[in-house]
């Protein structure tokens, strides 16, 4: 097997495979959802996925996938005029709902989410919305009081989309092979901001354009990049929405590390010695690198 070959396998193992089960729970909540707040049986109008999975950046074994439900907007009027915390009573009314269709065992109300945990320790999180004329959505956040909040998901999706078209479909793998880094290495990052410096970084990378068989270049390079960040920057803005990505912890000095790892691995294939050349991948990435 080539370099190319274990990239594509390794890319190929983090997809998500339980696409299924996923779309049957999305379509389950949001009828339900529907037939309580628009008298409809839709399964599919007034959602969307969100966050890394809507993104398409998700590996398997993730555990929070993130929806979106819009409701009309007379809803946000009758929760807006509650003296204390409209926000609180309104996720409880999306919770009522879902009940239905869910145990309410596995249902909770959490701060600015609806949380419908499965025994596959898959959770959904449901975020009431209203649309607004920008584009943007109010969500309700019931911490300290209450209030509503913006947030703006749908053009960090397309720009992350339309740049893996621009790059030969290769900013996707990146943010893919970016998570199994973070899980193997325990690295204090969160999804949109691996997402967000991958978007930035391959955006003039040289080999933005090529294919697999360069992907340990690109790990290589990504990694150097990563060790470079500024330690003393406290948040990127998204692409797309532009929105504050706060870090989490600083994750340069695991990318300098994996760096020195990744030079190594690319002289063990330069010599040949492809067994230790995947050792020290899988080093990087973990077992989903294949052996």
């Amino acid at each position: 097997m080539s370099v190319a070959d274990w990239f594509k396998e390794f890319c190929n193992d983090l997809v998500v495979s339980n696409v299924s089960t996923i779309s049957y729970r999305y379509h389950r909540i949001t009828k339900q959802l529907n037939k309580d707040f628009y008298e409809s049986d839709s399964e599919t109008t007034h959602s969307r996925y969100v966050g890394s999975y809507g993104r398409n950046t998700a590996i398997g074994g993730f555990s929070d996938l993130d929806m979106i439900f819009k409701l009309p907007s007379y809803i946000y009027t009758q929760y807006d005029s509650y003296i204390t915390n409209g926000q609180s009573a309104l996720l409880q009314e999306v919770k009522k709902s879902i009940e239905k269709t869910y145990s309410p065992t596995s249902i909770r109300a959490d701060g600015q989410v609806v949380v419908v945990t499965f025994t596959d320790e898959i959770s959904f999180e449901v975020v009431p919305v209203f649309l607004n004329t920008a584009g943007s959505y109010t969500f309700p956040d019931a911490n300290n009081g209450g209030r509503w909040r913006l947030t703006n998901p749908l053009p960090e999706i397309e720009v992350i989309k339309s740049r893996n078209r621009d790059c030969n479909n290769n900013l996707i793998p990146l943010c893919r092979m970016a998570r199994a880094w973070r899980n193997k290495w325990n690295v204090p990052i969160g999804g949109l901001l691996i997402d967000t410096l991958a978007y930035q970084f391959i955006e003039k990378y040289c080999n933005r354009d090529k294919s697999y068989l360069y992907y340990d270049f690109m790990s290589r390079d990504f990694f150097k990049w990563l060790s470079e960040q500024s330690c003393d920057q406290e948040y990127w803005k998204a692409p797309g929405s532009g929105q504050q990505v706060y870090g989490k912890g600083r994750f340069q000095y695991k990318a300098k590390q994996c760096y020195n790892i990744a030079l190594q691995a690319i002289e063990y294939q330069d010599k040949s010695m492809e067994f230790t050349a995947k050792s020290k991948w899988r080093e990087i990435y973990g077992t989903s690198f294949p052996t």
